[in-house]
């Protein structure tokens, strides 16, 4: 997930605001902060143990790598609900890299693009207005089509050139492959085959949100409360059309075989005092029939924002969301892969497989690239090596991250439950 944080505005607009009004040159900032990384030698298996049974979603293999380190319940509140543990299984997409031989290893994923509309409301439902200077209305209605073409540009979607494939190909491809560069073939690739869909309309009523505007009335920034957001993202049974997910289900445009993009615009999330989370990746859960021999259905999709220029600081613009989601979407598709306990050098503390998160609040954190008469702003990663502990790395040019291979120079170190020291025994052999 893509946490953020508000700043103070710059300048202040001459016309009133109103109370949930955010001045147009609102600024988002990234938290910045410093944590030790010293490495602890893990172990990387080199076998697959097939797909994850039971399921029916997108293409998967699971693996494992070897470390000592705590284990900490998630569903549990309570930190001291650990045990020691040493193998980490993990689930990533697409197909085993392990093992060579003449079969094509290219795994094709349909990657559908559901491009999310804002449409503010009053409290009681009634179309909201912006008033121009000129005394001329607007309707408070932000469309994502605009994002689509640039998206489709980008490299989530695009081929460009990286060092750790032969041929040109996707950023979370060429990032999927820098882990396991010495053990795959070059033709080991996960590759997304985007297909725009129409787009649909997320309606939010006054008191969940608060917005921005230009002189011309054009939203700049909506934040949304992220409860009110989920209610209006997932569906509440199998049977629902009114939410954005569930609609997309029943008329076919999201699969239990798809990774979905929730495309928005510049549409951030706030929880309490907290804000933002500029996009997140999940799965929809519902149950199965005798269609699908009774496997719980999967539907794997990243929400992200497009980001405008200017409303973050470290370089945060266009794709860096997507390109984070998506990244730890082929990393951890099923949000389920525990870790050792690890301390990003920014200071934040966890213990999943969350490859972006470990970069995010870096100064080096994205990677710009021109391409297709633009520049983006992909966010570098994370590699599995960087997880594991494991030094030397295994991966492409023994490096921890990627595409900028020295953003992270060593790896991570077993840690306590919260981050509070090394792992006691558990930390080294």
């Amino acid at each position: 997930m893509l946490i953020a944080y508000v700043a103070s505005a710059l300048v202040l607009t001459a016309a009133p605001l109103d109370d949930d009004q955010l001045p147009p040159d609102t600024q988002l900032t990234i938290l910045h902060g410093h944590g030790p990384s010293d490495g602890a030698g893990g172990v990387l298996g080199r076998s697959s143990n097939g797909s994850l049974l039971g399921i029916d979603s997108i293409k998967n293999f699971s693996s494992y790598f070897y470390l000592p380190g705590i284990f900490t319940d998630p569903f549990a509140n309570d930190l001291n609900i650990s045990f020691p543990q040493f193998t980490w299984p993990y689930t990533m997409v697409g197909r085993a890299p392990f093992g060579k031989d003449d079969s094509d290893h290219t795994t094709h994923i349909h990657a559908p693009i559901i491009p999310v509309n804002i449409d503010l409301r009053l409290a009681d439902g009634s179309i909201r207005f912006c008033t121009k200077a000129d005394g001329t209305k607007v309707r408070l209605f932000r469309q994502a089509a605009p994002h689509v073409t640039p998206v489709l540009n980008s490299p989530v979607f695009s081929n460009a050139r990286y060092s750790s494939s032969e041929r040109k190909t996707q950023f979370t491809d060429a990032v999927h492959r820098a882990s396991f560069f010495k053990v795959a073939d070059d033709d080991w690739h996960t590759i997304l085959e985007p297909d725009v869909k129409p787009a649909r309309t997320m309606t939010l009523i006054r008191g969940t949100y608060q917005f921005a505007t230009d002189a011309n009335c054009n939203i700049v920034l909506v934040l949304v409360d992220e409860g009110t957001f989920s209610s209006k993202l997932f569906p509440p049974n199998s049977s629902d059309t009114s939410t954005i997910i569930g609609g997309a289900e029943h008329d076919g445009d999201m699969t239990t075989t798809d990774i979905t993009t929730l495309l928005f615009p510049d549409t951030y999330l706030f929880f309490g005092s907290n804000c933002c989370v500029l996009g997140f990746h999940s799965f929809d859960l519902e149950p199965g029939d005798d269609s699908n021999g009774f496997r719980e259905r999967r539907y794997v999709f990243a929400y992200a924002s497009w980001i405008s220029p200017g409303l973050f600081n470290g370089g945060f613009q266009d794709v860096t969301a997507l390109s984070h989601e998506m990244a730890e979407l082929f990393a951890d598709p099923f949000t389920n892969n525990i870790t050792p306990w690890w301390l990003a050098p920014f200071g934040l503390c966890q213990d999943n497989l969350e490859t972006g998160d470990v970069i995010e609040g870096l100064p080096n954190a994205v990677f710009p690239m021109t391409m297709n008469g633009m520049t983006y702003h992909p966010q570098n990663e994370a590699l599995l090596q960087w997880f594991a502990s494991q030094v030397p790395s295994s991966a492409i040019h023994h490096a921890y991250s990627y595409p900028d291979e020295t953003v992270l120079p060593t790896p991570s170190q077993s840690l306590t439950p919260g981050c509070g020291g090394p792992a006691g025994p558990f930390a080294k052999q």
